[in-house]
């Protein structure tokens, strides 16, 4: 814990270096403690106002309150256009909840639709994505860290679970394809997760480093096909998981070679890159260390989602200032964001209800 005095002390020297930062964003993306900002998060985001910013639970309260924080957070970083990400997938992994927003259905759920009605599946995709982008946009909400295109492989940890699709990689690429479409048709940009693939992963990456032994034409065949697909989404979140047959030494996130050589060479993927939540257990190092490695191996954007304030400050100064071939890739992600067309959401709660009935012997777990 970082007790307020330190905190205090902290936010008061990164002002002083407000003349020097004035106009350039950190390559960051950054989570604040509550449902409104504190005067020592707007000193920190004055000083160093970072690309973009994440909301999570505790940051959700009501329609109006979340408009409110949205507004605050742009303002305080002098960045009106700053984009505002959320995970909400549906199931477990919902951050907007009853009863002010709807319960959505896992990814598991399209899936199992999928597998008995393809054309089916790829609909209720599409729609669930709609629907979600239509409760972010009304809040000012602009990115939705989904859809999640790891395989759903019977090993693996239950951090994923049934928050992918399925284990079939050509039918997740097909469902991927369909959420990016629903997303950007609502307005909102998506982003694919987790580079180069979370499905072979055995422990939870929030608690441990875990390690993948597995061949790398196995990888290429099966994990990376969905990714590949979906190459041409705007953004993408990479894994914190230790390939072996990539790099012995380095995790996705933190390794040169596998960004470089698989989720930009063999995947192809050209959108903007954001390392996982560099607070996480899976790594290690201060969390200033994290960030200048996650940059240095070639992620565009450090996430940090906490909000913790000693560790935010650590991070933006180490991203650096967002510059060069990364402020490129990430402009040309957010041009892919439009105003949405006519849609009646009622009508598609109905149609998605109506498409999932046929699986409603499948129960989600819990919202989490």
């Amino acid at each position: 814990m970082i007790c307020a005095s330190r905190c205090s002390d902290a936010t008061r020297a990164v002002s002083l270096s407000l003349a020097d930062a004035a106009g350039t964003c950190r390559a960051a993306v950054v989570g604040v403690a509550g449902p409104r900002l504190t005067e020592d998060e707007r000193q920190i985001l004055r000083a160093r106002p970072p690309w973009g910013f994440i909301l999570f639970k505790r940051n959700c309260g009501s329609p109006e309150q979340v408009r409110q924080l949205v507004s605050e957070l742009r303002s305080a970083s002098n960045r009106p256009d700053a984009p505002i990400l959320i995970d909400q997938e549906g199931g477990r992994v919902q951050r907007l909840q009853p009863p002010h927003w709807s319960a959505r259905p896992p990814a598991r759920q399209i899936g199992a639709l999928a597998e008995e009605d393809r054309a089916a599946g790829r609909e209720a995709a599409f729609l669930l994505a709609r629907l979600i982008a239509h409760d972010l946009r009304g809040l000012g909400i602009t990115v939705n860290c989904a859809p999640v295109l790891d395989l759903a492989l019977p090993e693996q940890t239950s951090a994923i679970g049934d928050r992918a699709f399925s284990a079939d990689p050509e039918l997740v690429a097909e469902l991927g394809q369909s959420a990016i479409a629903g997303h950007l048709a609502g307005g909102v940009l998506p982003v694919i997760k987790h580079l180069p693939g979370h499905g072979r992963a055995r422990v939870d990456s929030h608690v441990a480093l875990p390690v993948v032994e597995c061949a790398r034409p196995v990888l290429a065949a099966s994990d990376w096909t969905p990714f590949r697909a979906c190459a041409g989404a705007p953004l993408a979140i990479t894994a914190h998981l230790l390939y072996t047959a990539l790099d012995r030494q380095r995790p996705a996130t933190l390794s040169p070679s596998v960004i470089e050589e698989v989720i930009r060479g063999e995947i192809g993927f050209g959108g903007g890159l954001l390392s996982d939540d560099l607070s996480m257990a899976a790594l290690g190092g201060s969390l200033g260390e994290r960030a200048a490695r996650a940059r240095e191996a070639g992620c565009d954007i450090a996430l940090h989602c906490n909000g913790r304030q000693g560790e935010m400050i650590e991070v933006l100064e180490a991203a650096g200032p967002l510059e060069g071939a990364g402020a490129a890739r990430l402009a040309r992600a957010l041009a892919q964001r439009t105003p949405p067309g006519a849609f009646d959401p009622i009508a598609a709660e109905a149609q998605l209800a109506d498409l999932l009935r046929s699986v409603g012997h499948y129960h989600a777990e819990g919202i989490a």
